[in-house]
């Protein structure tokens, strides 16, 4: 939390108290709450996050799903107001340390504890507000519906629904980091509220794009899922547009890229019939090209049986033995009917 001004009155041994002018002093105020209003960043703060064992994904007890197999899972709580509406995540490349992004506009760290590939428990969480320049929050400035993150050399990328932008913070600390508005493209400014950058990828190499965004819908046609393509990075500009087939009402959340180049889809569909269920696809990154149509492979779908949420966030590791690890994150939107899970499954194909 913001420190508290010290109104202490201090006098002078022997003499008597001076007020300060009153210009410097109304000035002295205004700044104090200033700092301390909900519009101003705050240091990072530790968090403590409680954890429960997910042993089973499904009711049946099945471990193996396709080419997935699943190796465990947490629900996380917290006692902070903050955490919550986690709608983003990256994972580092030994699968412990983690940075995740909520849709209040807050960073969440801490390191994933785990017994081989199963996640047991969560250790060193802190949380803190974004901001942006002059240190205020994104979400004073209308834009903390953070929705996608995406790591860059430098620093890492956010994607804002609702305003349809790209932001950048650059450093090793995005916590303390300064963020800075990087896409605001007029194709994205056309989405609809809640249609906006679900999904970031940003190709080590910038091939075949330094910047992909994957939007939750179309705002003209329910059969599509839109792309888009930004190149350069430094100052990007327009490359072109895809689109991603959309079937059985599903949207997309999140996506991230494989080492060896495949794009994994994370997908949710949420209606009051059939309830929550996620889908995962994949298919070549190679495939984004301008004016492509992609269907990708589905790989694992899960309805409300299973052990999921509003499943939103993926990020991608190696274990020790060259597997590729998938880890999943859910937005609980802050709701008590909803939970914040952590699932890991293995591609083992």
């Amino acid at each position: 939390m913001a420190a508290k001004p010290d109104r202490t009155c201090r006098h002078r041994p022997g003499g008597r108290h001076r007020p300060a002018a009153p210009r410097a002093g109304a000035l002295l105020v205004a700044l104090l709450l200033i700092g301390s209003g909900p519009g101003w960043a705050q240091a990072p703060e530790p968090v403590t996050v409680s954890t429960t064992p997910i042993e089973r994904f499904d009711a049946g007890g099945a471990m193996r799903f396709g080419p997935l197999e699943f190796r465990g899972g947490l629900v996380l709580s917290s006692p902070s107001p903050q955490f919550g509406g986690l709608s983003g995540l990256l994972v580092d490349a030994d699968g412990v340390g983690f940075l995740a992004v909520t849709d209040k506009g807050w960073w969440l760290t801490g390191r994933i504890v785990s017994e081989g590939d199963t996640p047991v428990g969560i250790a060193e969480a802190r949380m803190a507000p974004m901001k942006a320049a002059k240190g205020a929050t994104l979400a004073a400035l209308g834009r903390g519906d953070v929705e996608s993150l995406a790591r860059v050399p430098g620093g890492v990328l956010v994607g804002i629904e609702q305003v349809q932008e790209v932001w950048r913070f650059d450093g090793a600390e995005p916590l303390t980091a300064t963020g800075r508005k990087l896409i605001a493209d007029p194709a994205l400014s056309r989405l609809g509220g809640n249609q906006g950058p679900e999904a970031l990828l940003a190709p080590p190499r910038g091939v075949p794009a330094a910047v992909i965004v994957i939007a939750e819908e179309s705002p003209d046609d329910p059969n599509i899922l839109p792309g888009f393509l930004f190149d350069p990075l430094a100052a990007p500009k327009p490359k072109g547009r895809f689109t991603l087939t959309r079937t059985d009402e599903f949207s997309a959340t999140d996506a991230a890229v494989a080492d060896d180049d495949t794009v994994y889809l994370l997908e949710r569909r949420f209606d009051l019939l059939r309830g929550v269920a996620m889908r995962l696809r994949r298919f070549p990154l190679a495939a984004l090209q301008p004016g492509a149509a992609i269907e990708g492979e589905v790989i694992l779908t899960a309805n409300r049986l299973a052990a999921i949420d509003n499943m939103e966030g993926l990020a991608l590791h190696r274990n020790a033995a060259g597997e590729l690890i998938l880890t999943l994150i859910s937005d609980d939107n802050f709701s008590p009917l909803q939970r914040t899970l952590l699932l890991r499954f293995a591609v083992v194909e």
